[in-house]
């Protein structure tokens, strides 16, 4: 019979439900900064912020603010990577090749970038020209002390086969950055939704996923004055909930998780 991985300890780990505001790349960098000081000051690994946490989801203006990856926004982030001892999971817009990409990375306490998703599901029609779409056969894992990281970006956790992708690849921790907005009218029902999306995507990965999102308005763009009002989750491999950030406030969320596929082993 064969072997089975012996279990990770749980983790420490931190979720930024930071303000994001369109187009301010030096003020959210600066939410950045104090997101992973605190998380540091906490003992966390690991801190992990929402979907483009840099300009701004479905952002026209993006196409001409954002960078490389790696490049001069990411080489920041890395630096506090490096200070504070951290791994950090950033989702970020990505201009590469000539296309605007819906990026999120995982950067080691090194400052190294050692996984990059490109968003799939992109929901074109809510930005022209929409971002490019980023390939389903990349989807990978990166290895860490806390078992092997997966990554998607927020609409890509609708689409099981994209989950099952992802699944394939065993991973035992799972970073899903969102901007889950809606007209201020429909909170905070809509972060229930952003719950179970996150529950769902927890089942059929087999391994605990890590949902944060902003808080904020959307002021650019065909979505212009719907809201992101936070209410951020987890949950456990088995899709129970393990925690629910705060309706429509910033906060950092601290939790311990215990990484690890169902079933038998790794």
């Amino acid at each position: 019979m064969a072997a089975t991985a012996p279990p990770i300890p749980p983790v420490k780990v931190a979720l930024a439900q930071m303000r994001c505001v369109d187009s301010d790349a030096e003020g959210n960098f600066a939410r950045i900064r104090a997101a992973a000081e605190a998380a540091a000051t906490h003992e966390a690994r690991a801190v992990f912020y929402p979907e483009t946490a840099d300009l701004g989801w479905v952002n026209p203006e993006a196409h001409t603010l954002a960078g490389p990856v790696p490049g001069p926004f990411t080489d920041r982030v890395a630096a506090l990577a490096r200070e504070f001892g951290l791994w950090i999971g950033i989702g970020l817009s990505e201009r590469a090749e000539g296309a605007l990409y819906d990026t999120a990375v995982l950067i080691d306490p090194r400052g190294a970038i050692v996984l990059r998703h490109r968003k799939i599901n992109l929901l074109a029609w809510l930005m022209e020209p929409p971002y490019a779409a980023g390939d389903s056969a990349a989807i990978d894992v990166a290895e860490t002390p806390f078992g092997r990281v997966g990554m998607l970006v927020c609409a890509d956790s609708f689409e099981r086969t994209l989950l099952e992708a992802l699944a394939r690849r065993r991973p035992d921790l799972v970073y899903i950055p969102y901007g889950w907005a809606a007209p201020k009218g429909a909170w905070p029902e809509h972060g229930f939704e952003l719950l179970k999306t996150v529950q769902r995507a927890a089942r059929v990965l087999e391994a605990p996923v890590l949902g944060p999102n902003c808080v904020g308005e959307i002021t650019h763009g065909e979505w212009c004055g719907r809201t992101y009002e936070g209410l951020s989750a987890a949950a456990d491999r088995t899709g129970l909930s393990l925690v629910q950030g705060k309706w429509n406030r910033e906060e950092l969320i601290v939790l311990a998780v215990e990484p690890g596929r169902g079933g038998a082993g790794n």
